[in-house]
């Protein structure tokens, strides 16, 4: 019974993705009672409709609410996109969070059950690095300069414990940890959901040399033109994926235990940070 719904619920998802990933001009704005659901470029984009569109498929179904699955080629496109509105809804980063409420309006309904998120630091099995300090003078790739966990915080501790190093930006968390296993970089930033998600034969070739304190995981959040009924409806459903095996089995995948109901106002630890690297969206 089980193997038949999630046939049902992946067949969905595929016509999701299909019309998420098209480039062209004509699906660039969400389909008529259709609402375009943006997902952070953290992963290559086929992982990421793999991931997210079986489980925003059976949003949809409870909800009654057709979504959309797009993202973006890059994290900096992702940006252009929060800040012209261009996603109905959108799973950025905290730090994306707090810039795109102030800049275009995006407001937090949801976010992911029991988690604190970290940045880690990863270098290959066999590196001589046994401690940040063994980084000094050295390379160390991040995802993008506004990927919160990932590269905001693994580059705060490094200021914090006064080690200089060189920084250098590739395009996804998947390409980090590929660019440290390969020997291209000596360490790398990531998170652990996405480091946990990698194929087998780069991740046994890595290992976690740190990750930082934790803060306020990434918001599932609304553009203003989003009607507050619609958005009381979805997360209703996205908190109820949590109560059965369906939904459970569709959370797996991103490693997420639920999805609850989050207000604004628990963002502020990353507002405390006072970070401003997107002062161009809005940001003073």
């Amino acid at each position: 019974m089980l193997n038949r719904v999630m046939k049902s619920v992946w067949l969905q998802g595929v016509l999701a993705i299909a019309l998420g990933l098209l480039g062209a001009p004509a699906l660039a704005q969400p389909q008529p009672k259709s609402l375009s659901f943006g997902v952070v470029p953290q992963q290559a984009a086929s992982r990421l409709a793999e991931d997210w569109g079986p489980l925003l498929a059976e949003v949809s179904r409870r909800s009654g609410v057709s979504l959309v699955f797009r993202t973006a080629p890059n994290i900096p496109a992702f940006e252009e996109r929060l800040a012209t509105g261009d996603y109905d809804l959108a799973y950025m980063n905290p730090y994306h969070y707090v810039v795109f409420h102030k800049a275009s309006g995006y407001t937090a309904f949801a976010k992911e059950q029991e988690r604190r998120l970290k940045g880690i630091l990863v270098v290959r099995k066999d590196s001589a690095v046994l401690k940040p300090a063994d980084l000094a003078g050295k390379t160390v790739v991040f995802p993008a300069p506004a990927a919160f966990a990932a590269s905001i915080l693994p580059q705060a501790e490094f200021g914090r414990l006064k080690i200089p190093i060189e920084t250098r930006f590739v395009a996804s968390h998947d390409s980090v940890y590929r660019a440290v296993a390969s020997g291209l970089h000596e360490a790398g930033g990531g998170i652990q959901r996405t480091f946990e998600a990698m194929p087998t034969d780069v991740r046994e070739q890595l290992r976690v040399l740190s990750e930082t304190p934790g803060y306020t995981p990434h918001a599932l959040a609304a553009h203003p033109r989003v009607p507050a009924a619609i958005v009381e409806r979805l997360r209703m459903a996205m908190a109820s994926l949590a109560d059965d095996e369906i939904g459970r089995a569709l959370l797996a995948p991103l490693a997420f235990k639920g999805l609850v109901a989050a207000q604004d106002r628990e963002w502020n630890d990353i507002r405390a940070l006072d970070i401003n690297l997107l002062a161009r969206y809005g940001r003073q």
